[in-house]
């Protein structure tokens, strides 16, 4: 699947590019650095935004595009934050043969958002996962801590409405 960078307003804070660039310092030397520095800035930002990606680019002497495909390259890297209503449908086997593709396609019809986006108010994201574990429940969906089982995608709207 290929990642977009987020079109969602960056606002990272002072104290959270501190953090960044003393995780930088902290590795500058180590062969192979890029990636724990990825995986830190992660951990800091929530998401890796083409601001953080830039300042690792300056601070390590590599290239942004370097920087950018590494990160690409991985799928536990994501270029866009997580809404305040982080939706995630699985799309694992069990779910897909009853129906999820049907649920994802509904969500994204109401929000106008394609998996791996996030709506630019920051509101909603979308994720299409792979098996969550519940198949018992499939179709499966969470949205946040809650997990929505046995769906049909005559389900999302008054499911959605509950985040409104």
């Amino acid at each position: 699947m290929k990642k977009n960078l987020t079109t969602v307003m960056f606002r990272g804070t002072k104290s959270q590019e501190e953090a960044l660039c003393a995780v930088i310092e902290k590795n500058r030397d180590t062969k192979g650095a890029l990636m724990p520095i990825l995986q830190q800035a992660q951990e800091i930002y929530g998401y890796l935004p083409i601001e953080v990606l830039k300042i690792i680019a300056e601070k390590t002497d590599i290239s942004v595009e370097e920087v950018y495909g590494v990160a690409s390259f991985y799928s536990q890297f994501s270029f866009n934050p997580k809404g305040e209503v982080a939706i995630a449908v699985c799309l694992g086997t069990a779910c897909y043969v009853k129906g999820s593709q049907g649920v994802l396609d509904r969500i994204t019809q109401k929000l106008g958002l394609v998996p791996g986006a996030t709506t630019p108010d920051g509101k909603y994201s979308l994720e299409a996962t792979r098996c969550i574990g519940a198949c018992g429940l499939a179709p499966v969906m969470t949205i946040n801590n809650d997990v929505y089982g046995r769906l049909k995608k005559e389900d999302v709207d008054d499911i959605l409405a509950k985040y409104e």
